[in-house]
């Protein structure tokens, strides 16, 4: 009998088409939960259902969110559940209570354990017991970076469930060479954007405060005394990040030496005139698909010593990583790879290889498919014990 996945994510959870995609190419049948639109899943044949809740608060619409999922977990009838994001890992495990397995990835510790916010502060307790119990109902916790799987064992936020490490949702290589192709020549691209011959310094980002885009605007203007030419390019949105974005005055203030052109469908083609990817996060991130993008277009990569981006940058190897929240180290380490171009594309050069080898979809897609089957062949064992074996891999 084939396996049917459920996969339960946030707004932007059509990111994952591409593994989802992949797990359907070896065999599953996958079905997806959202908050965001339906057309991208409809588009690429994925049975869809959306249901609702709150980024940003917390209260009656996330028990609200948990009855929905419930309901369509009723409907649905899969028999592994994959959850993405923050609340929807707490979301299945506290609303299914152990009647289908379910998987979580931690893709990132997000606000609660990267803002120094007294609110965020005041949270972690209460997270951390609400993950304590949502473990209860977990089969399997993944990783994506081993810095998590470090905190969440040292905190007994584990409980009896398996713990594996898979960097990443995986990255469609052929896909993204592909779209690197079909791009317009840099110089049109250059054109559109007012760039002429400048330097770039590409940022593809959410435009919040946790994103370090504060301190990349400090960053760039310190740059900009040094290097007049240099530019830096911010690609993501703002006006959907709530109370949590940048103030569009301050973006405006680093004018002509800062462009914001909001969220983009080009990124390949971005990376493809970038001279430097720069990621300042003030996050926990999971593995930042952008990075392995960056990498991928051989970009030399300037980001925050955070987990998640030091499990793809290598101190002076592929780029520099600095400390979160200190502009004038990440001015520092962009003028660093400015001043000398050659040895920025060697950098850059050296990242492409590494993320075929460990973050390629295919890879990525195995080793979940393999847990999957794992997971549902013991769900069915006559003494349903859930005695697991899988590989953790490291």
């Amino acid at each position: 009998m084939t396996l049917h996945l459920l996969c339960v994510g946030g707004e932007d959870h059509a990111l994952r088409i591409p593994f989802l995609l992949a797990l359907q190419n070896r065999g599953l049948r996958v079905s997806a939960a959202g908050t965001g639109e339906v057309s991208a899943f409809a588009k690429n044949g994925i049975q869809y259902h959306q249901y609702r809740f709150d980024r940003f608060g917390m209260g009656f619409s996330d028990k609200a969110a948990m009855g929905q999922l419930t309901q369509l977990v009723k409907r649905a009838r899969p028999d592994v559940i994959q959850t993405f994001d923050t609340k929807p890992n707490l979301f299945a495990p506290l609303a299914l209570r152990g009647s289908v397995p379910v998987v979580r990835t931690i893709n990132g510790m997000g606000w609660v354990f990267s803002s120094t916010e007294l609110k965020a502060l005041a949270f972690r307790p209460v997270y951390l017991a609400m993950q304590r119990l949502a473990a209860r109902w977990t089969a399997a916790t993944v990783f994506q970076n081993k810095a998590d799987k470090t905190f969440f064992h040292r905190r007994h936020l584990l409980g009896k469930s398996l713990s594996v490490v898979i960097g990443s949702s995986g990255i469609d290589v052929g896909a993204f060479e592909t779209a690197q192709a079909q791009v317009a020549s840099p110089a049109e691209l250059r054109a559109e954007l007012g760039l002429d011959d400048d330097e770039i310094v590409l940022t593809v980002s959410r435009l919040t405060v946790q994103k370090g885009i504060a301190t990349l605007l400090e960053a760039a203007r310190i740059v900009h005394q040094v290097r007049p030419k240099a530019r830096f390019l911010l690609v993501g949105p703002r006006e959907s990040e709530g109370p949590f974005a940048v103030d569009q005055a301050l973006i405006e203030r680093h004018a002509p030496y800062v462009i914001a052109t909001g969220a983009r469908s080009d990124i390949p083609a971005l990376l493809s005139i970038a001279d430097i990817f720069a990621f300042p996060t003030e996050y926990r991130e999971g593995i930042p698909r952008v990075l392995l993008e960056a990498g991928l277009a051989g970009v030399p990569i300037v980001a925050s010593r955070m987990p998640g981006c030091d499990d793809v940058v290598v101190e002076d190897w592929n780029g520099h990583l600095v400390p979160p929240r200190d502009p004038r180290a990440l001015a520092a380490a962009i003028l660093d790879l400015l001043q000398d171009s050659a040895r920025a594309r060697t950098m850059g050069q050296r990242s492409i290889a590494a993320v075929r080898q460990e973050f390629d979809l295919n890879v990525v897609a195995d080793r979940y498919a393999e847990l999957y089957s794992q997971l549902h062949s013991h769900s069915h064992s006559s003494d349903g014990r859930a005695a697991y074996s899988i590989r953790a891999i490291q």
